[in-house]
């Protein structure tokens, strides 16, 4: 039993470097594609297209490594981080589209920006695997 308890403690680590890898280089080539055409190749919609087209398969990737992190989760990890992106998902998409009448309407003096949905979506995912881990302790 205590064989089982370490090999699945080790695959979970295993599991979570290599979703933070996936993570990194997505988040590298997506400031790449964000700042680079204007910092670094004079906007070249060549090496735009190119570094698109290789953040949508690092992304892909970091799918497929998330994919993986929760499917080695115990029952209970999985359950705090399914409910988690779940919340997520919706408070994004309820967020999000009400953000987007208040910026079409001109019920704000900014635009809606997709970046301020990530931030919500991020923070909302971190709270509610806080407040699910301490639930279910």
């Amino acid at each position: 039993m205590a064989h089982d308890t370490r090999s699945r403690v080790s695959r979970n680590l295993h599991d979570t470097r290599r979703l933070a890898v996936w993570t990194l280089a997505w988040l590298v080539t997506l400031a790449l594609v964000a700042f680079g055409p204007v910092l670094l190749w004079d906007k070249n919609p060549l090496i735009t297209g190119a570094l698109i087209v290789l953040n949508l398969g690092i992304g892909s990737g970091m799918i497929i490594a998330n994919i993986r992190f929760v499917a080695g989760l115990d029952d209970l990890q999985r359950q705090i981080q399914l409910e988690a992106m779940g919340i997520a998902l919706g408070v994004g998409l309820i967020v999000g589209l009400s953000y987007s009448m208040l910026d079409i309407t001109d019920l704000v003096a900014w635009n809606a920006e997709i970046s301020h949905l990530v931030f919500v979506q991020g923070f909302t995912y971190l709270g509610a695997v806080l407040l699910a881990s301490r639930r279910y302790q």
